[in-house]
């Protein structure tokens, strides 16, 4: 199995809920562990036009206007801008070498959070989509599914998608997300499901076997209704009870076989798999990095 993470990954956001040194931990776990880890090559210009306005992308290189270059919530930096370039690089190489090898992951976020115009929730571009509409532009793929399980919904991809009907995006979730703020009540907050967008809220407390309940029946639903060419999978760390913004109530364990489920289903329907790591928030970091790891034990454990 392909990995991709790169030094460029990283850069100084000073004291900050969002742990962004937790990639490097986790490169440095799995290769204790065996697993190669190569570096990508920067995305291009080019690439994130297909998906991102213009003004945006220049706000994002150059800093300026700065409230623009962040809008994601995180210190504008010279160091930044390079570091999304790579990230997103790495999103497009994980996609492709999972079309070719059958799973392969990205150790970095995709940035779900982030629309055409703009970041939120320290999402600058929106690597899920950038890397499956480089991939319809090279002609490898006609539909593609993403499987957010992140935290929180997955609202700046669900925008991208509202014009991109070859496109799916399954977001199950303990925190709602609107106008750059997170909302644990789910109740009172969901996005209305659309041909291509399906918004699944788990209720506040939910345990283990309610969770992976639902997450077998959801995506086994979108992997049928969508038919997907490849599926992008956002494996977030975040909705661990001990996550200072989770209200569920689920282990270690239970991220664990998640994880292996959705890598099983994906195998069983005879769909490539790529997979990238979102939120991890919990004070505790190896915590975070354990979840994490995970991930590329259970891609291992299902596809060998």
């Amino acid at each position: 199995m392909r990995l991709f993470h790169s030094p460029r990954y990283e850069a100084d956001i000073g004291e900050h809920v969002m742990p962004i040194r937790k990639f490097a931990l986790v490169r440095q776990r799995l290769e204790e562990l065996g697993f190669p880890i190569e570096e990508p090559e920067p995305v291009s210009d080019a690439d994130l036009l297909r998906v991102h306005s213009e003004a945006y992308v220049r706000a994002v290189a150059t800093g300026e206007p700065r409230a623009l270059a962040e809008s994601q919530k995180f210190p504008w930096s010279p160091k930044l801008a390079e570091s999304v370039r790579h990230t997103n690089g790495g999103a497009i190489a994980a996609l492709f070498a999972a079309l070719e090898d059958g799973v392969a992951g990205n150790l970095a976020s995709g940035f779900h959070h982030s629309h055409g115009d703009h970041g939120e929730g320290f999402c600058t571009f929106n690597g899920l989509v950038v890397a499956l509409e480089r991939a319809r532009a090279d002609g490898r793929i006609r539909r593609g599914l993403v499987i957010d399980l992140d935290l929180h919904y997955g609202n700046g991809t669900a925008s991208l998608l509202s014009t991109r009907p070859e496109l799916f995006n399954l977001s199950i979730y303990g925190n709602w997300y609107e106008d750059n703020r997170a909302y644990r009540d789910v109740d009172a907050r969901r996005a209305p499901d659309t041909d291509n967008c399906w918004s699944i809220p788990i209720r506040n407390g939910a345990a283990g076997p309610e969770y992976i309940a639902a997450v077998d029946v959801h995506v086994r639903n979108a992997i049928t209704r969508s038919q997907p060419d490849v599926i992008y999978y956002q494996a977030g760390a975040d909705p661990y009870r001990e996550d200072p913004y989770s209200p569920l109530d689920l282990g270690i364990d239970d991220l664990l076989e998640r994880d292996r489920l959705v890598f099983r289903m994906a195998r069983d329907a005879g769909v490539p798999i790529a997979w990238v790591l979102a939120g991890g928030y919990t004070h505790d970091v190896s915590k975070v990095v354990e979840v994490h790891v995970n991930t590329a034990r259970a891609a291992r454990d299902v596809f060998g």
